[in-house]
């Protein structure tokens, strides 16, 4: 659909009225005035300067300010963007710069580096600091900033027509600078339709008239979404199942903890009837499992009866942990491979009394496995491909031109995004996922996926958390090394692992050396610090395994 995002939910709110849009603890924003505060910060906005085509930074730990933000920003016509609320001076002064800020909504967390930050970024003028959340101290705001109740003095700026304007976000990944995938309204609605309407089994509306129609009309397989959203909704798994549930008229719940707290997220859950459960992979979900295994074995089980889904998106969620809380209701694991860039690519899902797996998924209908030459790989052959799935004519990296034809391809006529995800087809058509080939090692001339050694370390019974790294070797380049956190209370050792990856991969695979650690270095939405990973690995000083070390 060509329109607007934010006049999308503007017509949600007009017939949402005051039924819930966002909770946060005892703080309740329904759908009329959702739109009015953001209408009226978009009036402050605009009262310094931001129109359209304006990039409007967002930094902050979630709140219900973040989405009334986003909602402000689009409504000029600007552009939103995210801002990892982890990032050092150095690193937040590079996105900032990077993406051409004029404008900022910033959580006191960020108040001293942004004010660090301000005499290198002179386009930077118009800056907005919300309030802490409970609990959290407050800080002196950076020098001009306004405080967000008074921003929201300002008279509701009137609605307007707007066209398929830009979207922006800025993803990580493990290493190297952030990279902003700038992108049209018509193509987020599209990324987001796909965690709202095709939720409910309906086929996204093309246009204003069918969203009145759709949001109207009761959902065909009971009430509409109350998706309760525990990752950072600076990544795009928040912020597009957020979007994603509020067009369709749903109800988004946010955590108060500013980590995530399991048992709060549990009874969330119960309390408020959520429908979708958000999270991404293990570093939330086992901890879930976790509270809901202890809950259980103290007479108090959390039952999450109206829970129809969790999804994850993003990093590995193993099968153990899937079966674990499987246990605890009659719902649908939906394991989805996507990327900033694009997507989905594939899809696992995993119901009550099914064996769970952990790498193994199925296509999205338009997706592929390809070839270095772009045809198709054969399913079977155990040849590695790469991950790609239809885009837009206009998706691609800001300022790097290089990198977006590297990504974004011409394949058969059409364009598709082909990030680097690699995978393997299986004779009946499903996939085996390799992992990014950014991570690829090469030992003794073969090449290792470490995200595929990382998931068979994973399901040993002694490691809670785990990251395979290469780290150098004077003879064949790199040996795989795997940094684990163990079970509280479980020994491993380096010969225990080795057999176990070993009974399921070739034995170049084997990690050649093991290093304990208390905690695997994540950022907010659970990729791991690999330079941290490889430093740790390095450092440890242990000397390799040539017992069996892969030949050449």
């Amino acid at each position: 659909m060509q329109e607007n995002v934010a006049t999308v939910l503007e017509t949600v709110a007009g017939l949402r009225g005051d039924a819930p849009a966002l909770r946060q603890g005892e703080d309740v924003r329904g759908w009329s005035e959702l739109d009015e505060r953001a209408s009226r910060l978009a009036a402050h906005l605009a009262a310094g300067g931001i129109g359209p085509e304006s990039r409007v930074a967002i930094g902050m730990y979630n709140r219900i300010a973040y989405v009334e933000s986003v909602l402000a920003i689009l409504k000029l016509r600007a552009v939103p963007v995210n801002v990892n609320y982890r990032y050092r001076e150095e690193e937040l002064r590079f996105l900032l710069d990077d993406a051409g800020a004029e404008g900022m909504v910033l959580g006191p967390e960020l108040a001293e580096r942004t004010a660090a930050c301000l005499p290198a970024l002179p386009r930077l003028r118009t800056l907005v600091q919300t309030p802490p959340l409970p609990g959290e101290p407050d800080a002196e705001p950076p020098p001009g900033a306004v405080p967000y109740a008074d921003a929201l003095r300002a008279a509701p700026l009137p609605y307007a027509d707007r066209g398929d304007d830009h979207w922006l976000l800025y993803t990580g990944g493990t290493t190297g600078n952030p990279k902003g995938v700038l992108a049209r309204h018509s193509w987020l609605f599209g990324v987001c339709a796909a965690n709202g309407y095709r939720l409910l089994g309906r086929t996204p509306p093309a246009s204003l008239d069918e969203v009145r129609t759709a949001v109207a009309e009761p959902a065909a397989d009971g009430p509409p979404l109350t998706t309760l959203v525990v990752s950072p909704l600076m990544h795009g798994t928040g912020i597009y199942n957020t979007l994603g549930s509020l067009l369709v008229g749903g109800t988004v719940v946010l955590t108060e903890s500013r980590g995530f707290d399991p048992a709060e997220a549990a009874g969330l859950a119960i309390g408020l009837g959520v429908t979708d459960f958000i999270l991404v992979g293990d570093v939330f979900a086992r901890p879930l499992a976790d509270e809901l295994d202890r809950a259980e074995a103290a007479g108090e089980p959390h039952a999450m009866p109206r829970l129809r889904r969790m999804s994850s998106v993003g990093v590995t969620w193993s099968a153990e942990v899937k079966a674990r809380l499987l246990r605890h209701g009659d719902f649908v694991c939906r394991d989805i491979i996507a990327a900033s860039e694009g997507g989905p690519f594939a899809i696992a899902e995993t119901r009550r009394g099914e064996t769970a797996v952990t790498s193994r998924f199925v296509l999205f209908p338009g997706a592929r496995v390809i070839d270095s030459e772009g045809d198709d790989v054969v399913p079977g052959s155990g040849v590695p491909g790469l991950l790609a799935a239809p885009t837009d004519a206009e998706t691609g990296y800001q300022g790097d031109d290089a990198k977006t034809a590297q990504t974004f391809r011409m394949i058969g006529g059409r364009r598709f995004c082909v990030p680097g995800d690699m995978a393997t087809l299986e004779p009946d058509g499903t996939l085996t996922l390799l992992g990014r080939g950014s991570r690829v090692i090469n030992t003794g001339g073969e090449k290792v996926f470490a995200e595929e050694v990382e998931q068979r370390v994973l399901e040993h019974p002694a490691v809670r958390d785990a990251v395979v790294v290469g780290v150098p070797d004077e003879r064949f380049g790199h040996r795989v090394v795997a940094v684990v956190v163990p079970e509280p209370g479980a020994s491993l050792t380096e010969a225990e692992l080795r057999e176990h990856v070993g009974a399921a991969l070739a034995d170049y695979k084997r990690p050649r050396g093991l290093v304990l650690v208390p905690e695997v270095r994540r950022s907010p939405v659970g990729k791991a610090d690999l330079g941290w990973a490889v430093q740790a690995a390095t450092e440890t000083g242990a000397a390799p395994d040539r017992s069996s070390a892969p030949t050449t």
